[in-house]
């Protein structure tokens, strides 16, 4: 099987590229990949280091806002797993229109030319977020959407029309919906790298409002291996929840972290909510657990340790992210 991946030199994208090649993913033992990538800020060669004399490998540094480009690159591959999107939610919010191209126009882009050229599937990669917040229960994936943020908007209407082409065009388009993903690799503007790599260096960390907001944890190797199962056996046209098992509030969240990491509450700083901050997600996994066998593998425990120690053996990765950007986000 011959994959694009877009976004593949991102932190979800370069594990899922690691661990194809590695032979590690179901039925992606033979996979030649090429990954597409645009190398923002968030997009790092460095993640590939480990595979990038593995066979079947390809990179191509490219913009899935270029039809020219995308054209070019969706030719002669049998499957897509489109990672590519700005995810940064404070980000949206200061300025939504990158958004808005990446993640909407970028998919419809991507979508043209993998109708075009004949493309068998087009794994399609979103986040619970579409769903706004929910105060008790979980979402199906039947569950109406209601983004409150310009990102997740965004993604929203990335996801609607990849449907759509199914729908309108018969394209192989299946949806997935992940909770909050943790790991090695993850650029450290987001909230575990970030408290870990703060807390390493003897800083204070920053945490939003009364840190009662809810997320599900999900490590990223789990994630990667159940977007496998999708795109191997998924049903076309349909929707998929990914998650981790593990909910915890961002106090609880950091409780764990500091405890880890030999700090006290002395180091956690207070700091304004942020604007629309959904108060908790939570995902329904029985339909990806019944139809695909998806359970999640990596305890919360556990993965964080990991994480922890990833961080505190890699410096050389992740010292010179924070001191070329102003990576200010909070919990």
């Amino acid at each position: 099987m011959r994959i694009l991946v877009t976004g593949g030199a991102g932190f979800i994208g370069s594990e899922f590229v690691r661990a194809a090649l590695r032979g590690e993913l179901p039925g992606l033992s033979e996979a030649e990949i090429t990954v597409f990538d645009k190398l923002t800020y968030s997009g790092n060669l460095a993640n590939l280091a480990p595979v990038a004399e593995a066979a079947g490998y390809r990179f191509v540094r490219g913009d899935t806002a270029d039809p020219h480009a995308v054209d070019e690159i969706v030719a002669g591959h049998d499957a897509i797993v489109h990672f590519a999107a700005e995810t940064h939610v404070d980000r949206s919010i200061v300025s939504a229109a990158q958004f808005v191209q990446t993640n909407v126009a970028g998919t419809q882009l991507l979508l043209e030319a993998a109708q075009r050229h004949g493309v068998g599937r087009f794994v399609h990669v979103s986040t619970d977020e579409v769903y706004g917040s929910i105060d008790s229960g979980s979402w199906t994936e039947q569950s109406p959407l209601d983004p409150n943020v310009p990102y997740a908007a965004a993604k929203a209407g990335s996801d609607l029309l990849a449907l759509a082409f199914h729908r309108t065009r018969g394209l192989d388009v299946v949806v997935t919906r992940c909770t909050n993903n943790y790991g090695h690799y993850q650029y450290p503007e987001k909230v575990i790298p970030l408290f870990i790599t703060n807390l390493l260096d003897g800083k204070s960390i920053p945490l939003y409002g009364d840190g009662r907001n809810v997320r599900d944890w999900l490590h990223v190797s789990d994630h990667c291996r159940a977007l496998a199962m999708v795109l191997n056996s998924g049903r076309a046209g349909e929707v998929y929840h990914i998650g981790g098992g593990t909910e915890l509030d961002n106090n609880g969240l950091v409780e764990r972290l500091l405890e880890a990491c030999g700090a006290g509450w002395d180091r956690v700083r207070h700091v304004p909510d942020r604007l629309g901050h959904d108060r908790r997600y939570s995902l329904d996994i029985t339909k990806i657990r019944d139809e695909l066998g998806y359970e999640p593998r990596v305890r919360f425990e556990d993965g964080l340790a990991t994480t922890i120690e990833w961080y505190r053996d890699n410096r050389s990765w992740w010292e010179p992210l924070k001191a070329d950007a102003t990576v200010t986000r909070a919990a």
